[in-house]
C-alpha cells in the first residue's frame, strides 16, 4: 500500500516568526505534509536556517528568508522573492509578534500603561498581518485559492490575567481576520485564527513562574499546558483541504481552559 500524499504536497507555505517556538513547530509540521516552507525570521539567521534544514529532512522543503513583517517595503520585497523563486503562495501563517512577558506578578496595571504600549502591540499583531496579507493577496488571487491563519490568544475569550495591551491587540486581530474572511471568501481565500493558551517552552512564557504554570494546568480539563506541537494540528487542518469549508473562525487550543 502506497503512503498517502501529504496534505500540503506541492504547496508553498509562509510562516512568519518561524525561527523558534510555535512558528518553528508549525514550519516543521507543514514540511511533514509535503510543503515548501518559507521560514521567515527577523534577526536570528542561524535558528531559521536550522529550522529550514529540519523541514528538508522531514520530507518537505525549507527556505529561510529574513524580513521585518511590520515594514511594508520589506514585506513586498519578500513576496516578490517568493513569487520569483517559488512561483506561488498557497498558505500564510501569521505567527510573528512583538516580544511580551507573561508575568502575572510584574505586569503593568492599566493605570501604569501609556497608549504607546497598546500601539506597540497593535503594530506587532495587526499591522504585521495587514502588511503580509495585503502583499500576499496578488499571489493568492492568481490561483483563486488560499488559506490565511492568524495566531491570536485564548486571552481574548478569557482574560484570566489582564495583559491589557497584548490582549487588546489580539482582540483586534480577531476582528481584522473575520472582516478579511468576509471579503476574501468570494475569491476562494479562507481566513481563520488559532488561539493558543499558555504554551511551553516559548520565549514569552519564560517569565511565568512554575507555581503559576502548575495552577493553570491544574484548572485545565486536560491537566497540562500546551506545547508548540499542540498548535500544529489545528493549523494544518485550516491550511489544508481538510478545512476547505471553514473560514472566519477562531480555534482555541488550550486544553479546555476556554470553552464555547
Amino acid at each position: 500500500m502506497s503512503e498517502r500524499p501529504g496534505a500540503l504536497a506541492g504547496q508553498v507555505v509562509l510562516v512568519t516568526g518561524a525561527g523558534r517556538g510555535i512558528g518553528a513547530a508549525i514550519a516543521r509540521g507543514c514540511a511533514r505534509e509535503g510543503a515548501l516552507v518559507v521560514v521567515n525570521y527577523l534577526s536570528n539567521q542561524n535558528a531559521a536556517e536550522a529550522v529550514a534544514q529540519e523541514c528538508q529532512a522531514l520530507g518537505g522543503d525549507g527556505w529561510a528568508l529574513p524580513c521585518d513583517v511590520g515594514n511594508s517595503q520589506a514585506v513586498h520585497a519578500m513576496m516578490e522573492r517568493i513569487e520569483r523563486e517559488a512561483g506561488r503562495l498557497d498558505v500564510v501563517v501569521n505567527n510573528a509578534l512583538r516580544p511580551y512577558r507573561f508575568d502575572p506578578e510584574h505586569r503593568d496595571r492599566f493605570w501604569e500603561l501609556q497608549w504607546a504600549h497598546y500601539q506597540s502591540q497593535l503594530d506587532g499583531a495587526v499591522r504585521s498581518c495587514f502588511e503580509v496579507c495585503q502583499a500576499a493577496l496578488p499571489l493568492m488571487r492568481k490561483r483563486a485559492k488560499g488559506s490565511i491563519i492568524n495566531l491570536t490568544s485564548d486571552l481574548v475569550q478569557r482574560p484570566s490575567v489582564p495583559y491589557h495591551d497584548y490582549t487588546t491587540a489580539k482582540s483586534a486581530l480577531v476582528g481584522f481576520s473575520r472582516n478579511l474572511a468576509a471579503e476574501l471568501g468570494p475569491l476562494g481565500i479562507r481566513v481563520n485564527c488559532v488561539a493558543p493558551g499558555l504554551v511551553l517552552p516559548t520565549e514569552n512564557a519564560r517569565a511565568t513562574r512554575e507555581e503559576v504554570r502548575e495552577l493553570i494546568a491544574s484548572q485545565t480539563p486536560l491537566r497540562r499546558l500546551a506545547t508548540p506541537e499542540d498548535v500544529v494540528g489545528p493549523v494544518l487542518f485550516l491550511a489544508s483541504d481538510w478545512g476547505r469549508f471553514v473560514t472566519g473562525q477562531v480555534v482555541v487550543v488550550d486544553g479546555g481552559w476556554v470553552m464555547g
